[in-house]
């Protein structure tokens, strides 16, 4: 009876040793912006779906005061997931501004692994100084609020300035005060941006009440030398800010968002979840407008995403797989593809 119970209590240990998958599930603590910002209200969604159809992981959404937080989380082993955008890694890869002298404190490389939506910049001016004001080289010595200061948002409308050796003052402003301050002159202008080519930030809602702001487009030669410098441009509707911009058209800059995960996600499991986002894109921009621009083309936008950061950060290859299985890669990236 003893060895019999004996034999009965090892067997049960041998079969918890081969438990199923479910009692091993991978947690991935995922890093994003605050609570109420566009990022933390997409991954709340995308975290739902990516729970429900891969139950082999957890998602636990993370919020922080901003996408770069979980960048420098990722790469010092805080997070698994992180929400990365295209001028972050360009900084990083750079060993400048916001990440000058963070490598090293890297314990681990990031990578690109799945893009989302852009956020597109541009500049506002008080529609008073339309006659004066009639470029971005016209900007300089004026008095600026192009963000707050650990923004991604901030950080690509001052690359582009200085791409144009456009040399402007800051000025920190609390976001309720933009569209006052303006009015009143205390501030020459702002940062003007979209999301996803659909929404406005609420801040630049509330500011257009207070204020009779313009949109401030680059010239055709300053398009040209952004162009040169590697900016994309897009040609944004007016009437996406549901206000009279006074002009025909937005010129806005647009960078990449992505949330992504490392080389810790095998890449069949990675190229699994581009597989079920694709699949379920619809109901993601359901819950979220910002998944609007992956609904129309998700191979088309990884590219795009791809193309704006292959010399930053590799490629997973779980993206790479799902990318060539689509025929949207291009074969120079090779190279780039990080190895597990």
């Amino acid at each position: 009876m003893f060895k019999r119970l004996c034999a009965l209590v090892v067997a049960g240990l041998l079969a918890a040793g081969s438990a199923p998958a479910w009692s091993q599930v991978k947690e991935i603590p995922w890093g994003t912006s605050a609570v109420g910002s566009a990022g933390h209200k997409a991954l709340v969604a995308l975290a739902d779906l990516l729970n429900r159809e891969m139950p082999k992981y957890q998602i636990t959404v993370q919020p922080t005061p901003g996408a770069i937080v979980t960048v420098k989380g990722y790469a010092t082993g805080q997070f698994e997931g992180y929400y990365g955008a295209d001028i972050a890694f360009y900084e990083l890869a750079n060993n400048i501004k916001r990440f000058k002298g963070f490598k090293a404190s890297m314990k681990r490389q990031p990578v690109q692994s799945f893009w989302v939506y852009t956020v597109e910049m541009g500049t506002a001016i008080h529609v008073r100084d339309q006659g004066k004001i009639k470029n971005w080289h016209d900007l300089a010595g004026k008095a600026l609020f192009t963000g707050n200061p650990p923004w991604d948002t901030r950080a690509q409308l001052e690359r582009a300035y200085e791409a144009l050796g456009v040399k402007y003052e800051y000025r920190q402003v609390d976001l309720s005060a933009a569209g006052s301050l303006l009015q009143s002159g205390r501030i020459d202008g702002f940062c003007l941006y979209s999301n996803g080519e659909a929404g406005v930030a609420p801040w630049i809602t509330e500011a257009s009440l207070a204020t009779d702001w313009a949109a401030l487009n680059p010239s055709a030669d300053e398009i040209a030398t952004l162009k040169k410098a590697g900016f994309a441009i897009l040609e944004q509707k007016p009437a996406v800010f549901n206000r009279d911009v006074h002009a025909d058209k937005v010129i806005l800059l647009p960078f990449y968002y992505g949330f992504h995960v490392g080389l810790e996600i095998p890449a069949e499991d990675v190229y699994q979840m581009l597989k079920v986002i694709e699949k379920h894109v619809g109901e993601l921009a359901k819950a979220d407008k910002g998944f609007s621009q992956i609904a129309k083309d998700m191979p088309g936008f990884q590219r795009r995403g791809v193309t704006a950061a292959a010399d930053l950060v590799p490629i997973h290859p779980g993206l790479a797989k799902y990318m060539r299985e689509k025929g949207v890669w291009d074969a120079k990236w090779d190279s780039r593809v990080a190895k597990q």
